[in-house]
């Protein structure tokens, strides 16, 4: 299986990338962000980019990521019945990777329906599968979030931000909210939470 390429940069079209590794050229079907990651680098120079090389009875194809998380998050989708690799590559250059994993973890099925060719009940299937399997730690880490700021961070921040988020609030005011309350010496969850909700 080919998990990562480097090489250099040779043309940027609409459905893929062509990277010439070694003197061999590969196209890479890629997600928005590796997508505008090889778009910054200059015709001819070095770029590099995770993938996932697909066998199917139509061929071989090569999907490319920005990071070993966006790969992640796009196995998992390609894991769910009724998502292929193409609608789960779209939905990656539909939506951040940190913006489809809070969809998914806030069971937000209307704002997964606005990637092109997801329709509501397979969208409603991929928050049933993988709403257990998305965790409020990866949430927070998305972004420069807690888990960089608050080394400490326990399980009842988690579950904090969790509730939070369930009511409204956005991921990044939540974590904030939470950063603040814990500075205030709340401990336990609901101590969080009503100090979170205080300072909102």
């Amino acid at each position: 299986m080919i998990g990562y390429l480097r090489g250099r940069v040779l043309s940027l079209q609409p459905d893929y990338v062509l990277l010439d590794v070694n003197g061999v050229g590969y196209e890479v079907i890629c997600s928005g962000a590796a997508f505008a990651n090889l778009s910054g680098v200059p015709k001819g120079e070095e770029g590099e980019v995770y993938t996932y090389m697909q066998v199917s009875e139509q061929g071989v194809s090569l999907f490319g990521f920005a990071d070993i998380a966006e790969k992640q998050l796009f196995l998992r989708l390609t894991g769910v019945q009724g998502v292929g690799a193409k609608l789960a590559i779209a939905a990656l250059s539909a939506m951040r990777p940190a913006d489809l994993t809070e969809a998914i973890y806030t069971a937000d099925v209307k704002r997964l329906t606005a990637v092109k060719g997801l329709g509501k009940k397979t969208a409603e299937r991929i928050v049933l599968e993988l709403h257990g399997k998305i965790s409020a730690d990866e949430l927070i880490g998305g972004e420069g979030g807690m888990s960089e700021l608050s080394p400490a961070r326990t399980q009842a921040d988690d579950d904090a931000v969790a509730a939070l988020m369930n009511l409204g609030f956005t991921r990044q005011e939540s974590v904030r909210a939470v950063e603040r309350a814990r500075a205030t010496g709340a401990a336990s969850v609901e101590e969080i939470i009503a100090a979170a909700l205080r300072g909102m």
